[in-house]
């Protein structure tokens, strides 16, 4: 398990490149693993010119590009894990763990360890769980305590040293880069200084030369296996494109075959899940899946009519009768893209409060943690803009004229849309104590559109943290 290459590509709309890679590291070691490997399908990492636009195409995220491209918006290429193949100078590089947020597009190529034809599962690229992992720790550790593009910058600097240490050679071994930090010393030098791979940071102080030895020593019994089931209820909808963590120490065939770009039959495996793996100390995703669902959980009626200067809005949300009516929070983001900031608002609503963010050309509904017996809720009114400035206000090359969403976030203790649960009575544990078992879910929402135009069935996305 090894990544080949790691990218930080900030998104930024309205420029020519419409982004700018922040941060790259590429690792030649595993590289020539990758063309062992690979053999005849190797496909080399490319520049960082070449790979940020072949990103940013394959995302959806160039300013100009409007157009349906064959190859990338077809039916057949309905992209559900976050991981793409990117034609390079006529040849595809595969696999990419790709991901926006928080205007950061998080990269990596995972080291893919047999041929690349004919293309193997993803359940069996163990370096695809990792990369995840690798992505999620570089963006809890740039965004924990952020609060200004100062602080982002510096520790976008700390990142070559803080690899070193986390992940050297491409093999990751501690996702937390906080811990990475808090053992490196970064000297104070105007121009960086090139440390051998090996070094993970530049010493301070009197010179000295220390000698130690170190025995370990391994005891039987004191890693526990540890199995745990995932079961879902009487005519669910199976788990699929289901990705484990690099932990896990088999599955089932019919796990690893079940997948949503196939079509659905009664044969389909339902079930009941089971996991085996060595954990690690820290706590961590087992897995992720992703499912099909009969119905949304909240359904919602957007239309925006355009008078004159201002926009007038009517929206419809009802919570569907199978979910729990009982948040944790909940509440609707309305967007205005590409418009001036909001000058004037007159509004009306059944539910809930309403929040202005003039700059940002933004209006959040705060729903609460319960909807109204009747399960329906409605805001309408009219909504007036100042001049638009390209530097402050939103932009979107998709919400243009009367093209637009509203997007809703929302949190449920103890309730999976799915129904799937792990029952805390079947995990099997095997060591030499008695451990503490707890089982929770939760229904998690942070990007759940309702458009003001039809859109297809909504999926469940799913991930089980331990």
């Amino acid at each position: 398990m090894a990544q080949r290459a790691v990218w930080l590509i900030s998104h930024e709309p309205g420029t020519p490149l419409c982004g700018t890679v922040r941060f790259s590291r590429r690792y030649p070691t595993v590289e020539k693993r990758a063309r062992v490997f690979n053999g005849a399908s190797y496909v080399p990492v490319p520049e960082d010119g070449p790979f940020l636009k072949a990103l940013l195409f394959e995302l959806r995220l160039l300013d100009d590009d409007k157009d349906f491209v064959e190859s990338r918006d077809s039916c057949s290429r309905i992209n559900k894990t976050s991981i793409y193949g990117l034609l390079i100078g006529g040849e595809e590089l595969w696999p990419v763990v790709a991901f926006l947020k928080n205007d950061m597009i998080y990269a990596c190529v995972p080291l893919v360890e047999q041929t690349l034809s004919p293309r193997p599962p993803l359940i069996s690229v163990s370096g695809v769980s990792q990369g995840f992992e690798f992505l999620f720790g570089i963006q809890d550790f740039l965004y924990s305590g952020q609060k200004n593009d100062s602080e982002l910058n510096t520790k976008l600097s700390q990142l070559p040293d803080l690899l070193l240490q986390a992940c050297p050679f491409g093999t990751l071994l501690d996702a937390n880069l906080q811990n990475s930090l808090d053992n490196t010393n970064f000297a104070s030098v105007t121009q960086p200084q090139k440390q051998p791979a090996w070094k993970t940071g530049t010493y301070k102080g009197k010179p000295q030369v220390s000698i130690s030895i170190t025995e370990k020593c391994d005891l039987e019994g004191i890693m526990p296996n540890v199995t745990i089931s995932l079961s879902l209820p009487t005519n669910g909808s199976p788990l699929q494109d289901i990705l484990v963590h690099p932990c896990v120490t088999s599955l089932d065939s019919a796990i690893l075959t079940s997948s949503s770009i196939d079509a659905m039959d009664d044969s389909a495996f339902s079930g009941p899940y089971k996991f085996p793996f060595t954990p690690p100390l820290e706590s961590f995703n087992l897995c992720f899946y992703t499912s099909q669902v009969p119905v949304p959980p909240i359904l919602g009626f957007y239309q925006m009519k355009e008078e004159e200067v201002q926009l007038r809005i009517t929206i419809n949300l009802k919570l569907h009768e199978s979910v729990k009516n009982n948040f944790e929070f909940c509440e609707a983001h309305i967007p205005f893209y590409n418009r001036g900031p909001i000058t004037h608002l007159e509004y009306k609503t059944s539910f809930g409060q309403l929040e202005v963010f003039r700059e940002k050309s933004l209006l959040i509904w705060i729903i609460g943690q319960k909807f109204p017996k009747s399960m329906e809720i409605s805001l309408s009114g009219t909504v007036t803009f100042g001049a638009k400035s390209h530097e402050k206000q939103p932009f979107d090359p998709i919400c243009t004229g009367e093209t637009a969403y509203l997007k809703l976030h929302f949190r449920i203790l103890d309730y999976t849309l799915t129904g799937c649960y792990a029952d805390q009575h079947s995990v099997q544990v095997f060591a030499s104590g008695k451990p503490k078992i707890s089982a929770h879910r939760k229904l998690i929402s942070s990007d759940y559109y309702i458009w003001n135009s039809k859109a297809p069935a909504p999926v469940t996305y799913g991930s089980l943290l331990l």
